[in-house]
């Protein structure tokens, strides 16, 4: 245990002293070499080119290229909520107040990333809403702009807000965090699929099809059901879980999404399904889903850990691993309240992690490959979501 709160503070201390701002896997075309070239911006390939090659370069580019470091609306969520789990973590264990700071220092923290993320949103929905802080070119061939919301942003910074609200009582926390689901009810377009619907992952055409996506709205709306009773978010979060529900396969595995080219089966994306389905079951006690959470559990802690330790990308394949990997394990038992029967996986999992994937400098790398891995630094992908997942980690245990 000692070793895993010792990773955590270290982890802790790094991006406290980064500001909490840094790099993204995604964010090439921040580059301001790239922005100053008019001719590379109009181009959709050089656009590709530019965000797979920062992406997929195991030795980061950006200073040279000034791309600069900056807030990420999904990370400062990520770092609210890991926060928030903080809080309880030493609000239980006086004596880690010592190392991991006191009650009223954790507090100040939360409501400074609280109001900053308040500040990161996107402008011009129907309610609060997230994006990234980069333009993103998507290989169907159409863009985000910069700050463009997605649904996946906006369930973990509106949810982010709302754990915020439980330890302050700022009810402005919780009325911006309710908002939300007017950008996800409004915003964001609906595709029919076997007796419900899919949520729109943004709300530009043509990315309807993702089931995580669609799960995660339903997720955000059912903790908006929880604190306003209102029906309406009830019935459109079961529409959109019954849709995502019936595509999934009878081992209990779910494909990325609907389209050829997205029938992978990967580890956090089931993640994130089952957190939402656990979500919409305890928040609306609604239990009529359960058998796809245990089957979908089934699957995902049978096919995506090795008996060392290892977290795997795929079903099928090892790499890349990936940091989500091992760190939605942690959330995903903890939220599924498996943490008990499943500690020593946990535990192996997580120690393989740190030992693999955990800088001396506290930060996590972002990919590991039989080749040459990616051990760059980034904020959102790699530090916030395991700083979240050990939180979660040492709050469940």
């Amino acid at each position: 245990m000692n070793d895993i709160a010792d990773a955590f503070y270290k982890l802790k201390i790094y991006c406290e002293t980064e500001h909490f701002k840094g790099w993204d896997p995604y964010d090439g075309l921040n580059s301001k070499i790239f922005q100053a070239i008019p001719l590379l911006k109009k181009s959709v390939l050089c656009r590709l080119m530019v965000i797979q090659g920062f992406k997929r370069c195991p030795f980061n580019m950006r200073r040279m290229a000034f791309v600069p470091k900056e807030y990420n609306a999904k990370g400062i969520g990520l770092f609210l909520s890991g926060y928030c789990n903080l809080y309880k973590v030493v609000e239980n264990h006086p004596q880690l107040s010592e190392k991991m700071g006191t009650l009223e220092m954790i507090k100040a923290r939360i409501e400074e990333l609280a109001e900053l993320l308040i500040s990161l949103q996107s402008k011009g929905y129907s309610g609060a809403c997230w994006g990234y802080n980069f333009d993103w070119q998507a290989r169907r061939l159409f863009l985000f702009p910069k700050f463009t919301p997605t649904v996946v942003a906006t369930n973990f910074c509106a949810t982010a807000l709302m754990q915020a609200y439980e330890i302050t009582r700022n009810k402005h926390y919780l009325e911006i965090a309710l908002s939300a689901a007017d950008f996800v009810i409004k915003d964001l377009h609906r595709t029919p699929y076997n007796g419900g619907f899919l949520f729109s992952y943004s709300p530009l055409e043509g990315n309807d099809t993702v089931f995580n996506a669609s799960l995660l709205g339903s997720r955000l709306l059912s903790y908006c059901f929880y604190y306003t009773q209102q029906e309406e978010y009830k019935r459109l979060a079961e529409l959109s879980i019954k849709a995502c529900c019936s595509g999934q396969r009878e081992d209990g595995a779910w494909v990325y999404g609907m389209l050829p080219v997205q029938n992978w089966v990967d580890s956090f994306h089931t993640g994130y399904n089952l957190d939402a389905l656990i979500a919409y079951q305890e928040l609306t006690e609604d239990h009529a889903f359960n058998g796809y959470i245990e089957k979908g559990f089934d699957y995902y802690v049978n096919h995506f850990f090795e008996a060392d330790g290892t977290p795997k990308y795929y079903d099928n394949r090892m790499y890349p691993i990936d940091i989500h990997c091992p760190g939605q394990l942690l959330i995903t038992l903890t939220r599924l309240h498996k943490m008990k029967k499943y500690e020593e996986l946990a535990k192996k999992v997580l120690q393989w992690t740190i030992r693999n994937m955990q800088d001396k400098k506290g930060y996590f790398y972002y990919q590991l490959k039989p080749g040459i891995s990616s051990k760059i630094s980034y904020m959102r992908w790699s530090n916030a979501f395991m700083f979240n997942a050990m939180s979660h980690y040492l709050l469940a245990i």
